[in-house]
């Protein structure tokens, strides 16, 4: 399949677009609102002539907010334009953002030539940088048609994508042989890339930009003033944070085996996505847990035994709350989410088997002893009661995944001048 028949079927497939908008609105009404800008028009006012990044969703948007940073203080004359794709991850990029006026927002429309041409022909980027693997044929050939290089940024491409994106040859390894700069993770991925068709010259290493995760300490204070205020400094606390449909239930069913050896235990429940806060809510209640919302912000006393977290943008303050931190994402078939932002707060790290979107980076974790997995709620629940009665196993788990951290950083440097080259 080549681009003008990828472009004619994605033509064809708008009326199915507009349907899949319709149900997932149903749960999530934001879906339904700025559609026009999935389109290119009622696009709101935006600066041109800086810095075009994309990050797909919110784990994107959290990855690209140090490399915004780091380019709006390189290039403070510069506009940088972020977009998304979805609700959440605009909630997220406008709470990042606040009060810069040179960071702009909108949703990246829909990868048809005549919509990448009207949004770029309104922001007229100077570079485009993409995170991780979100390419679209069409923007990248827009892009190129215009003289504007394109960089992926943190790129990875697990075996099984690249097969995917190999079964589209004519389509992928034009797109691919137009882009400037594709800043990957490993080596591995990198020669992924070549083989479908990027050029040698333009594929680097530079390896994950996740590892640059830096804490601030007024944080940490927060955490330990919240959990003062709860009269819980010596309570076991554990997160099963990014959790996702049919992990809920395990996770709950760990809980209560939990409760049973140590009964004043507290969960600290995030589902990934903001429509499941009311099903997982009702779900706790369901099966006799007594459950506060963080977003009604009612105090956790001696007989919660739940916190639901369902407020945006407060992921790292929860994980800072506890002892022990399960990623979800990964006791079902979803490819996990990211195991470095526990980590990086000092937590032992806990995820279930399914891991093919962080194969490196849970590799590097495991082999240092950072990681434990998990497969069912029984042996979440006594790797977690293990890690309660024996602190000094948590304190290796804890001091291995820092020293992991620390060991790989560095990626975000030599991202940035990369995409400076660009620029310049």
């Amino acid at each position: 399949m080549n681009r003008a028949l990828y472009t004619l079927l994605f033509h064809l497939g708008l009326p199915l677009i507009a349907l899949r908008l319709f149900l997932r609105g149903r749960k999530a009404p934001a879906y339904r609102q700025r559609i026009g800008e999935r389109f290119a028009f009622g696009l709101p006012a935006l600066q041109p002539g800086g810095i075009w990044v994309h990050a797909v969703s919110v784990g994107e948007s959290i990855a690209a907010a140090p490399m915004i940073r780091a380019l709006r203080a390189r290039y403070p004359q510069l506009p940088i334009t972020v977009t998304c794709m979805t609700p959440t991850g605009s909630e997220r990029i406008q709470a990042l953002f606040a009060g810069d006026a040179l960071i702009q927002h909108c949703y990246l429309p829909y990868d048809l030539p005549w919509a990448a041409a009207r949004f770029l022909d309104r922001v007229r980027p100077k570079l485009a940088v993409i995170m991780e693997t979100e390419l679209w044929p069409n923007h990248i050939h827009q892009c190129a048609k215009r003289g504007i290089p394109v960089a992926l940024a943190n790129g990875r491409l697990s075996e099984r994508s690249a097969r995917g994106y190999g079964r589209f040859a004519k389509l992928t390894a034009p797109m691919l042989a137009e882009m400037s700069l594709l800043a990957v993770q490993t080596d591995a991925e990198a020669e992924r890339f070549r083989r479908l068709g990027a050029r040698a010259e333009c594929v680097t290493v530079t390896g994950s930009i996740k590892f640059d995760l830096t804490i601030d300490p007024e944080l940490l204070q927060r955490a330990e003033t919240l959990r003062t205020e709860w009269q819980a400094v010596a309570r076991p606390v554990w997160i099963a944070a990014s959790t996702h449909a049919g992990e809920d239930e395990i996770i709950l069913a760990a809980h209560q085996q939990l409760l049973a050896r140590h009964p004043e235990a507290l969960l600290i429940l995030v589902p990934r996505h903001p429509e499941r806060f009311n099903s997982v809510f009702e779900l706790c209640g369901k099966v006799g847990l007594n459950t506060v919302r963080r977003s009604t912000a009612a105090p956790v006393n001696d007989t919660t035994q739940v916190l639901l977290g369902d407020t945006m943008g407060e992921l790292l303050f929860l994980y800072a709350l506890a002892d022990i931190a399960l990623v979800g994402g990964s006791l079902v078939a979803n490819g996990g989410h990211n195991l470095l932002e526990p980590a990086a707060l000092g937590k032992p790290v806990l995820s279930g088997p399914h891991l093919f979107n962080f194969l490196d980076i849970a590799a590097q974790l495991r082999e240092a002893g950072a990681l434990r997995e998990v497969g069912d709620a029984q042996q979440v629940a006594n790797v977690v009661s293990e890690l309660w009665r024996k602190p000094e196993e948590a304190e290796q788990m804890r001091a291995a995944g820092q020293a992991v951290m620390q060991r790989n950083q560095g990626a975000l440097a030599r991202l940035l001048a990369g995409l400076g080259k660009l620029l310049n």
